[in-house]
């Protein structure tokens, strides 16, 4: 595949399959995560059982991540995406089998969700890479903006449309329209060309290449500190996105309508967020932005955990999504730009290991939510975040020297 570099990435046809299968992929992964979340929760009626299914996402997407990052830099990454893809099919089938036999408990949930942690890995490492196969690197700037204003887009309408269809189709057949969607997935993938990897990332053996990504991010010290930047303020303050299912039917009694306007009003405030940082491009004020948005992320956070209305909580969770996502896009794509193709996918397994981390944040903020409240458990963590969030800016002369850094890279 030669990389297609033009104004818009959306030019070329292989980056729109690629982008049909995210957005089909992620409508069913956001819609699923709703309906999993409310299914967990009535089958348990815990706080807890929130956190255990993210739990069993999160342990074997971290321990897995790495080997997923060699297997996308040695592989072809379009076939790896439609491998993990199928498994995940397959998966969620027997998810809806059991629940069209009424035979589903909590436990079958947890597996499904230890498969989803196992196949992760393997399949979002080869999104992320197979993006400089097709629009380049010059193009990779604004081609992650739009993957992940098209992944903040499916956060509204998957969410959103779980948490009504719920009450109107019923459970099951909510469950369905998200197997459908993984299989529109992969079918969109089959429309794009296979991406070879490249040939100096096949030299070494798989646990040689595993040390070598470590090695690595331990040389180059603004990637770990990119890494790390964009992995504690989230551990802390992310997981209130799967404690949503508490507020809306503990806090403000609105349901699974309630629970759905909630996650749409969040996910639309991330695609604003994502729709910005598009239409700047590169900018060489990142830095600032990110401490910004981090802040301002947190401080929209805690008036929305205390908020004491429902209605008075949606600008609140609205703005708190938009610099989240601000955050976390100008984070990911400052480590795309300072890093080679060739460990690109272990780089990005990186991320999803960073990925997995605030997905085990959820335990200790669910535990603390059953114990103490979910408004008292999410406020503490957005203040825990700001806090590291400074005391990361504070001590890190290379995270300081990020905006220099990353303007080199480019003109190299």
């Amino acid at each position: 595949m030669k990389p297609t570099v033009t104004v818009s990435p959306l030019r070329s046809p292989q980056f729109r399959w690629l982008f049909g299968s995210n957005m089909a992929f992620f409508f069913a992964m956001g819609s699923q995560g709703i309906v999993r979340a409310w299914l967990a929760f009535k089958l348990t009626e815990s706080e807890l059982a929130l956190g255990m299914v993210m739990v069993a996402i999160a342990i074997p997407m971290f321990f897995i991540a790495p080997i997923g990052g060699v297997i996308s830099d040695r592989m072809d990454r379009r076939n790896i995406i439609i491998l993990g893809q199928g498994l995940v099919l397959m998966s969620e089938l027997t998810i809806t089998t059991l629940l069209l036999l009424d035979k589903l408990q909590f436990w079958h949930l947890l597996c499904g969700a230890v498969l989803m942690g196992c196949v992760f890995p393997f399949i979002m490492p080869a999104r992320t890479a197979i993006v400089v196969n097709i629009v380049g690197k010059f193009g990779i700037g604004k081609a992650i903006a739009i993957n992940m204003a098209g992944m903040n887009t499916t956060r509204i309408v998957g969410p959103a449309t779980a948490g009504f269809l719920i009450d109107a189709i019923g459970t099951s057949n909510t469950y369905i329209t998200g197997v459908i969607l993984y299989a529109i997935g992969i079918l969109c993938m089959f429309r794009v060309e296979n991406a070879p990897s490249p040939e100096k990332a096949k030299r070494a053996s798989v646990a040689r290449s595993v040390i070598d990504g470590f090695v690595y991010v331990q040389k180059n010290r603004l990637v770990l500190i990119l890494l790390l930047f964009g992995l504690i303020p989230m551990f802390l303050a992310m997981p209130f996105q799967n404690l949503l299912v508490v507020f809306a039917d503990k806090v403000w009694e609105v349901g699974s309508k309630g629970l759905g306007i909630l996650s749409a009003v969040g996910g639309a405030g991330g695609v604003v967020g994502s729709i910005w940082v598009a239409s700047i491009g590169n900018t060489s004020h990142r830095l600032g932005w990110m401490m910004t948005s981090i802040t301002a992320f947190g401080v929209f956070l805690l008036g929305f955990s205390f908020s004491p209305y429902f209605l008075l909580a949606l600008p609140f969770v609205f703005t708190a999504s938009i610099f989240a996502s601000i955050f976390g896009t100008m984070n990911n794509t400052a480590i795309q730009l300072v890093i080679p193709d060739h460990v690109r996918g272990r780089i990005s397994s990186f991320l999803m290991m960073s990925f997995s981390l605030p997905l085990l944040g959820t335990l200790p903020v669910a535990a603390l939510a059953e114990l103490y409240g979910a408004p008292l458990a999410v406020g503490l963590a957005s203040v825990m975040a700001m806090t590291i969030a400074f005391l990361f800016y504070a001590f890190s002369p290379s995270l300081r020297r990020m905006n220099p850094s990353v303007e080199n890279a480019m003109s190299e």
